[in-house]
Parts: C-alpha cells; sequence; structure tokens
C-alpha cells in the first residue's frame, strides 16, 4: 500500500501472528513491520547477489515517514553501487564493541588482573617490582586500550627507559640500563602471554623483541681488606643503611629481607631470626642464627636501659614494626645511600693516602656482591657446601632435586657455628688483624 502517518497507525497483523510486514508502494525497499503487541518499526529491505537483507531504519513513533523514506532511498543507494548496507552496519557495530571491550582493558587493569590472578603465588616482592616497572615504563600508555600496544610502542617505550637509567659511570651504568630494560620486557612477555592465554588479548607486543637482558655473569668477590672497607663506611653513612648493610656481611641473606626484618621475627635474646615463608625467595621458612656482632647492631637501635628495652621491644613486636625500616615504611633509597657509601670509602682512601699520592677508587660493586662474598667467605673457612646452601637458604646444588627431597637435616647448630665464625672474621678484618687464635676454623668433611 501506499504508506501514510494515519494507515501506519492502523497496520496489524493477523490473529495468531506475531508480527506482519507491509511495504510501501512510493519508496522501493521500505516496509512498516507491525508486531502483535503494537509496536511499529520502519526497515529497508533489498536483495544482493541472491540474498534478502533487511536494515533497521527506527521506531515509527520516533521517525516521521517523510524521513524514513529518505533513510530507505539511501539504503538502497548504496545497494545500487555495489555495497551492502546490511553488512556494512554490522561490522561497524561489531567493531563498536570491540572497541569498548579493549577500553574496559586498559593495559592498566590488565597488568593489575595479572598481578591479582596470575602473581597471587609468587613473591610479593616479585610482583610489587613487576607492577612498578611497567608502571613506569609505560607511565603514558596505562590507561590506552590493552590491545592497542603494539610492537612499535613497546619498543619506544623501552628505549626511552634504558636513557633514564643511564648513569655517568661509563660501561656500568649501560650495564645497569641494559638490565632493567630487560626485566621490564620479560615482565611485559610474561602479563601479556598470561592474557593471550585467557584470550583477553590476541597479540603480545613483547614476543621475540630484540632486547637482551645486558646482565653479566655475577663473579665479584670481595676481598677481606675492601670487606672492611665497607664495614667502617657503612658507619658514617645515614641511618638505617649503615646497619642493613653491616648485617648484610654477617648473614649474607638477601637486601630485601634484611630491610624487611620484623621486630616479631626474632628471638626474646635477639641471638636468632626466623623469616616466614612469605618473606624468602623459595618460599621456604628460614631460620638465621645471629652472632654477637649482629644481635649488637639490632641492640644498639633499643634503648640502653634493659627494662626500657623490653618494653619497647614488646610494643614494636606487637605492632609488626620493622628493625631498620625506611621513612615510610621498609627501606627503599638504595642507589643514592650506595653512592654516598661510596663516596665514604673514596673519601677514607683519600685521607689515608695523605700526600702520597691520589687514593684509587674501589672497583664498581654491587650489594649483591655481599651474600657471594659471604658464601665464598665461608668456604674459605672450611664450613661444608651443605651448611653454607642453608645459611644462606640458597637452594640447589645439595639442596636441590632428589637430595633436598630426602635430605630434611636442619643444620641448625652448623650454621651458628659458620657464622659465628664468620662474624669473628669479618671483626678482625676490620681491626686489621688476623682472626683470634680462640676461633677455631672449621674443618671441612670429606
Amino acid at each position: 500500500m501506499k504508506l501514510t502517518e494515519q494507515r501506519i497507525a492502523k497496520i496489524e497483523p493477523e490473529a495468531g501472528q506475531k508480527d506482519c510486514l507491509v511495504f510501501d508502494d512510493d519508496q522501493r525497499g521500505l516496509a512498516v513491520r507491525a508486531s502483535s503487541k503494537g509496536s511499529r518499526t520502519f526497515l529497508c529491505q533489498y536483495t544482493l547477489h541472491g540474498q534478502k537483507y533487511r536494515v533497521p531504519l527506527g521506531a515509527c513513533s520516533a521517525l516521521s515517514l517523510a524521513k524514513a523514506r529518505q533513510a530507505a532511498a539511501a539504503v538502497m543507494g548504496d545497494v545500487a553501487k555495489g555495497r551492502n548496507p546490511a553488512a556494512d552496519r554490522k561490522e561497524a557495530a561489531a567493531a563498536e564493541r570491540a572497541k569498548r571491550a579493549r577500553n574496559r582493558l586498559t593495559l592498566r587493569v590488565l597488568i593489575e588482573d595479572w598481578k591479582r590472578l596470575h602473581l597471587a603465588g609468587r613473591r610479593a616482592s616479585y610482583a610489587d617490582e613487576a607492577v612498578r616497572a611497567l608502571h613506569s615504563a609505560f607511565a603514558d600508555r596505562l590507561d590506552d586500550a590493552a590491545e592497542d600496544l603494539d610492537r612499535a610502542a613497546v619498543v619506544r617505550a623501552l628505549d626511552a627507559l634504558a636513557r633514564r637509567r643511564k648513569r655517568k659511570d661509563g660501561d656500568g651504568a649501560k650495564q645497569r640500563g641494559m638490565a632493567m630494560t630487560g626485566r621490564t620486557a620479560a615482565y611485559g612477555r610474561a602479563a601479556y602471554a598470561w592474557a593471550v592465554k585467557r584470550g583477553a588479548v590476541a597479540v603480545n607486543p613483547f614476543a621475540a623483541l630484540p632486547i637482551g637482558k645486558g646482565v653479566t655473569k655475577r663473579e665479584r668477590v670481595l676481598s677481606d681488606h675492601e670487606l672492611a672497607e665497607i664495614w667502617r663506611a657503612a658507619g658514617d653513612v645515614a641511618a638505617p643503611y649503615g646497619s642493613i648493610v653491616r648485617l648484610l656481611i654477617l648473614t649474607g641473606q638477601r637486601r630485601g629481607e634484611v630491610a624487611g626484618m620484623a621486630w616479631n621475627e626474632l628471638a626474646d635474646d635477639l641471638t636468632a631470626w626466623t623469616m616466614p615463608g612469605q618473606r624468602t625467595k623459595n618460599g621456604a621458612v628460614h631460620a638465621v642464627p645471629l652472632s654477637t656482632a649482629a644481635s649488637a647492631i639490632i641492640k644498639a637501635t633499643l634503648p640502653a636501659d634493659m627494662k626500657e628495652a623490653k618494653r619497647v621491644v614488646a610494643e614494636l613486636r606487637s605492632a609488626g614494626a620493622l628493625i631498620l625500616p625506611g621513612e615510610k615504611g621498609a627501606y627503599a633509597g638504595w642507589s643514592k645511600a650506595k653512592r654516598a657509601l661510596d663516596q665514604a670509602i673514596g673519601d677514607a682512601r683519600a685521607k689515608a693516602a695523605g700526600k702520597s699520592g691520589k687514593a684509587a677508587n674501589i672497583e664498581p660493586w654491587s650489594i649483591h656482591d655481599l651474600r657471594r662474598t659471604v658464601a665464598t667467605g665461608l668456604q674459605r673457612l672450611g664450613v661444608r657446601l651443605e651448611v653454607t646452601e642453608a645459611a644462606l637458604n640458597h637452594i640447589s646444588g645439595s639442596r636441590g632435586g632428589l637430595a633436598g627431597v630426602y635430605q630434611r637435616h636442619d643444620w641448625a647448630v652448623e650454621k651458628r657455628a659458620a657464622l659465628d665464625a664468620w662474624a669473628a672474621h669479618v671483626i678482625a678484618a676490620t681491626q686489621e688483624r688476623s682472626a683470634s687464635p680462640n676461633v677455631l676454623k672449621l674443618a671441612r668433611a670429606r
């Protein structure tokens, strides 16, 4: 029929039908669909390559007949040009839905989901560092769709990170920048690989990046003389860094473990330190015997009066307080404090040299070198490898694989003897004398 506003209002399906379709005599393809529930909508129907298509135009209550005829004429015009308006609209709608989905999964959300759902079983320090590194490197892309981060954008961000990390000390700076870039790339690769497996994104832009880790094999072992220099200089740097360094030298533990040492992890007499599995790299509870020298460093943070010290310790234990905290929670000023420590060592060397000549700088070293030096030093003292690994909570070699499954001895007595002997050796070195004759060199078991 020739559609009019009045006729459209009277169109109804026959009894028992859900709807009916009435075409307009004036505009080819235009039709009104009336449902049994009383709704009426305009649509345009056409045939292309032998297949019938329909394009919704809008409700009759919202669109005038004249506008509907214009819309139908436009659709039929596109069909005449060989286009398929119904398919175009479907593709556009799908693209819009995909865009909305991408916008919901921003890079920030992907990283947080990866941490919350996938890294829950990993060490908190690893998860925090991974998130921090990605947030820092991709700060300007965090609120963009995760799907839109492409390979070129990743390379640009990592290159910028390497430039920001550059220091003014030659090759050492290059290595640190490359190492940080490599770790950040590894974090991003892992996060996106997880998202790809879940179907959240289609492509991992970090895959097969031409970026090396830039980390050379760690081999630096400090001499007794260098260790003594570091120990003495640690007494001249700002607290609590100096105390942390000295405890690292005496215990051989990791820097994050020492910085996170809490009062409720210590025995009442301060001679033993037990770390919960949540704070160790391998997730195992780790007991560290504290030598007299190590206990003295901790006691130095308390009031001299014994009664008052006990009261303070009780309050600190109850609060879960750290022994050597930073300004805001766990100590975090590592880089700046390390530079100050190296400067103090340099100043001490210059003072010792006097007018005799220019003192040489200490060879580049890292905080982790202290742990390797302790391990090497214990071996030099004749400590069994199993005891050294137990003291440092290093599960490999004698404590790994099948041997680690069946060998359950905790080496508690041996660890205490080893760390006591090592502390005596360190103190002797700092006083520029040989180890005290009453310190027994531990015989290596054959």
